[in-house]
């Protein structure tokens, strides 16, 4: 009986905090901010020596009908388009070491674990000065002595400023003779993460790894050790600048899609107006 009414009192103070939540949200006293970009045919894509592998295809957007003999009184497209295009979510199925887990694909992982608390480290001054800068465990032992613990269930995502290239495909991808040259974090710094047991990693670039992450050990180790340990990866956000460094809620959903390894996604953060 105790048990039952404990239970009962916090199902009451959860649906009041909700309520309160929601107000906070009609108030305006919570602002929802938008970390997508806008996905279309000019949408930076991933590009890849056609030795190593087949490139995503460039997203199209065809007409079935606009208010016209096709459907008079609707419009509606359909969409060709690769799961790892634009604003998007990895799954641990996306990579060969997180390929066995059952709840790795964006069907079967738990909904709970799209939404969470959100660090936001920031290294935009230091990836402005060097487009190749790689966050070190240094760097985020540094970050929590000024902001706090980054606690297990949190998602951790690496504030670049990036996104301000998103505009432009060779100026988002940056690459040259020598690859690409984009900011990402070290292996050392990934499993430093995972020993936390976040919820998952997130960037601002066209991955959540580094551009010179190919000739890391082990090679993309955000990719490798993050879907390694049955997390997950967010690739291509925006407008990181107008998050805290803690205080933020993420939310994070793919699409449901069958067997999925990853999904376009629109990537929100609820943070205080205050």
């Amino acid at each position: 009986m105790i048990f039952t009414r404990k239970r009962e009192l916090q199902t009451m103070d959860t649906q009041k905090l909700l309520g309160e939540v929601a107000g906070q949200l009609l108030s305006g006293a919570i602002r929802v901010v938008d970390l997508s970009a806008q996905l279309g045919p000019d949408t930076p894509l991933i590009k890849l020596p056609p030795e190593l592998a087949v490139d995503t295809p460039k997203v199209e957007i065809h007409n079935i009908s606009r208010y016209d003999k096709n459907g008079p009184w609707w419009a509606w497209n359909w969409l060709k388009l690769g799961e790892h295009s634009g604003t998007h979510f990895d799954a641990p199925q996306h990579w060969i070491s997180g390929k066995d887990y059952p709840d790795g694909a964006t069907d079967t992982i738990p909904a709970q674990n799209f939404i969470g608390p959100v660090n936001v480290i920031d290294c935009s001054k230091e990836a402005a000065a060097d487009h190749d800068f790689l966050l070190t465990v240094d760097h985020i032992k540094a970050w929590e002595a000024k902001h706090g613990a980054i606690n297990a269930g949190e998602w951790v995502v690496m504030r670049t400023d990036w996104y301000k290239r998103n505009g432009s495909e060779a100026e988002f991808l940056n690459a040259n003779e020598t690859g690409p040259h984009t900011p990402g974090p070290t292996a050392e710094a990934i499993q430093f993460l995972i020993s936390k047991d976040i919820k998952g990693w997130g960037s601002e670039t066209i991955g959540t790894d580094a551009g010179k992450a190919g000739g890391m050990e082990p090679p993309f180790p955000a990719h490798t050790l993050m879907h390694k340990a049955n997390r997950y990866g967010l690739a291509s956000l925006c407008n990181l600048d107008q998050l805290p460094p803690k205080g933020a809620i993420l939310i994070a959903a793919p699409l449901k899609i069958e067997h999925g390894t990853g999904s376009p996604i629109r990537a929100l953060a609820l943070v205080s107006n205050g």
